[in-house]
């Protein structure tokens, strides 16, 4: 065979792969353009709600309005809403985050100014932690609509991310001079908590519980954030009562079965605690939930078990912070490096936690995370800036202090060591029992 007999053949095998390769590409891109994403079902109690029948009945009709009728954008606005509130209640984020980002991109490509779509788009970038593109999209919903309450409260989240709490407490304002409701009173309770105000973070977010509707999920989540707020002020029995309310409200509620959890680590009951934990888990996924399973698994000698839950959830964590379908990814290093603390990887602990300082360094609990990791491995005089950066709103969280206590005692500030544990641990606050117990006794040594 001469030689342009080959090169023809060579050129032609080629062309038909390049072709078949294109073509390929081309019927993937079709496939996801008119990828549909059913509701997944639920597990455990949140299957028996009342309202998910309703909910599968409607995302249903939603999905066969939007397959035959694609350019019906409040139809897929509302299926996006949806999912955005499925992920909400089962913790299935990385498949409804995904399923919403894709209906709503279809919305902005159509319509870029669409002001439901940029708000849900703020939204799932918060629940990704992409806080300045969330700051960003919002911002522009807001050119579009600035007498929206909702996206004063999305401006407030993104701004208590980035640590500008200064303009959070603007942005809370006005969300309140526009409507005084469950979610402006929630964001002036985390507010007041973050300037040191326990007794007015209370009071408004008593006003959130009573603004909403007994056992809907966004009351049944204000009642917790009260109930929290008395354990970290050492009222574990008005705690324990919001916990209980909670979950009579809403069956199998996972946040109200780990508060109770909580309450019982407080009394030092680890088998009860360890069991509610394991029930709110179960059908949940909240790495944050995990996380304290497996440090309830660490303080009874169970080992094993954490070690397996640590693994999956920086298994999980790992996951999700890969880029996915719908550039869906979540910023997870704060977490991480938490959790590799629980796994005495000190190393890769500070490494996450300072990849999170990089992208916000002004947040007081990034600050935190950075301070406890160098404290971690013995490095205190590194810790101190960091700490100092995380007390500057003069919070009071009990946890803050009684860490920012430890590192101080170890830099060798022993008065604001003693000032800072004293402060942490007046009111007997249901914290971890490790750092109460450490605190305590440093405390007794001054």
């Amino acid at each position: 065979m001469n030689k342009k007999v080959t090169y023809l053949l060579l050129l032609l095998f080629l062309f038909g792969t390049s072709a078949f390769v294109v073509l390929k590409y081309n019927h993937k891109l079709k496939i996801k353009s008119v990828a549909f994403y059913p509701l997944q079902e639920r597990n455990g109690p949140a299957a028996d709600l009342p309202e998910w029948a309703a909910t599968k009945e409607k995302g249903a009709s939603l999905i066969r309005l939007v397959r035959e009728t694609p350019e019906d954008t409040k139809s897929t606005i509302a299926l996006a809403t949806i999912y955005i509130q499925e992920a909400r209640i089962t913790g299935n984020y990385a498949y409804y985050d995904a399923a919403a980002m894709k209906y709503i991109g279809d919305v902005l490509e159509k319509e870029p100014r669409n002001f439901e779509a940029l708000v849900l788009k703020s939204i799932l970038q918060l629940s990704q932690h992409h806080f300045s593109e969330a700051l960003e999209t919002v911002q522009n919903a807001k050119k579009v609509n600035p007498y929206n309450a909702y996206i004063w409260g999305i401006m407030v989240d993104a701004y208590v991310e980035l640590g500008d709490y200064k303009a959070a407490v603007e942005a809370a304002e006005k969300m309140m001079d526009i409507r005084p409701d469950l979610s402006s009173y929630s964001r002036a309770s985390y507010l007041r908590e973050i300037y040191g105000d326990y007794k007015g973070a209370i009071e408004a977010m008593k006003w959130a519980v009573e603004a909403g509707a007994d056992g809907d999920e966004p009351t049944s989540w204000a009642r917790i954030q009260l109930a929290r707020l008395y354990e970290l002020t050492g009222d574990l029995q008005s705690a324990e009562m919001h916990y209980t309310i909670a979950l009579q409200h809403r069956s199998g509620y996972s946040y109200a079965l780990a508060g109770l959890g909580h309450i019982s680590m407080g009394k030092l009951d680890y088998k009860k605690a360890i069991d509610l934990y394991q029930q709110a888990t179960k059908t949940f996924n909240d790495y944050g939930l995990k996380e304290q399973l497996a440090e309830l698994y660490l303080l009874t000698d169970q080992n094993k078990k954490a070690t397996d839950t640590i693994t999956a959830i920086i298994n999980e964590l790992t996951k999700a912070s890969e880029e996915g379908e719908g550039s869906i990814n979540h910023h997870a290093d704060r977490e991480l490096a938490y959790v590799y603390l629980l796994n005495n990887k000190f190393d890769k602990a500070l490494d996450h936690a300072l990849a999170e300082y990089n992208r916000r360094p002004n947040n007081i609990d990034v600050n935190e995370a950075v301070a406890w990791a160098y404290f971690k491995k013995e490095r205190f005089e590194k810790a101190v800036p960091f700490i100092e950066n995380a007390l500057r709103t003069n919070s009071k969280n009990p946890v803050l202090l009684c860490r920012a206590g430890l590192i101080y005692f170890e830099a060798g500030n022993i008065q604001k060591a003693k000032d800072l544990l004293t402060e942490g641990l007046k009111n007997n606050p249901n914290i971890n029992p490790v750092l109460k117990k450490q605190s305590a006794t440093i405390l007794q040594k001054i």
